[in-house]
């Protein structure tokens, strides 16, 4: 048998636009926790997800401003973004965002009688899509609940942006992988908010841990009035919306 080599990411691209729709097996290796979080954090104790209040959301864009500034998103990409939607007399929807670099919606000409913001981010899906196409093991599951990019093994292939049907996940144009929301993996193993939940004025963001029956997050949700995007794709999201409009899509 020959002597095992590391494949670089070039001849990894390569092996994938040769062989097509077949699979590329790379030997990875066990996932292990993501650097950067507390010595004594157990990752086996909590199991964290969020959800978006959409009827306090008011447009302001502070979580889109906070996000860029605690993980140096780079400029034109977004983990989270807030979208606005009018709707007129007739029932026609128009959406639209604030992703120019002041995070400000632009004026509007739509006669709405009816309007509102919705935030969204990665849905970090129990039954996530990425993580089933990725041909390096690059997107993962942490034990807490998050789905976060191994940005050791990512070749940046871009199966996974493709197959997101939420639309949240990117290739940084500085790292040239993938990229998307950790839900600031690297505060939350301190014990710390993320930035987005941190910075929202009217609390619309919230945060919490499943495992604790307690939290806030989990007594909201065993009210069961919440809703989850795209419920059809069967994805499981841990992202869940109160007061969600039918008109969001």
């Amino acid at each position: 048998m020959s002597e095992q080599r590391k494949l670089s990411r070039r001849e990894a691209m390569r092996m994938l636009a040769a062989g097509g729709g077949g699979l590329l097996l790379v030997h990875c290796g066990p996932i292990k926790p993501p650097a950067g979080q507390k010595s004594d954090y157990d990752w086996t104790k909590h199991q964290w997800a969020y959800a978006i209040d959409t009827t306090k959301c008011i447009g302001c864009n502070a979580c889109m401003r906070a996000c860029r500034a605690e993980n140096n998103v780079p400029k034109g990409v977004y983990r989270t973004w807030v979208e606005r939607y009018q709707i007129d007399a007739e029932d026609h929807v128009y959406v639209d965002s604030a992703t120019n670099e002041n995070f400000v919606f632009a004026p509007s000409s739509v006669r709405a009688v009816k309007a509102f913001f919705v935030p969204k981010m990665c849905n970090h899906c129990e039954k996530s899509v990425c993580n089933q196409v990725c041909p390096v093991g690059a997107a993962y599951h942490t034990k807490d609940g998050a789905v976060l990019v191994d940005h050791g093994r990512c070749i940046g292939c871009a199966y996974c942006v493709q197959a997101c049907p939420y639309g949240s996940r990117f290739i940084n144009p500085e790292l040239h992988m993938a990229d998307k929301c950790t839900w600031c993996y690297h505060r939350i193993t301190k014990g710390l908010l993320p930035a987005c939940v941190q910075s929202c004025p009217r609390e619309a963001r919230i945060f919490g841990d499943l495992a604790d029956p307690k939290s806030k997050l989990s007594v909201i949700l065993k009210q069961n009035r919440y809703r989850v995007l795209k419920p059809e794709m069967g994805t499981h999201p841990r992202c869940f919306y109160l007061g969600l409009d039918r008109e969001v899509v």
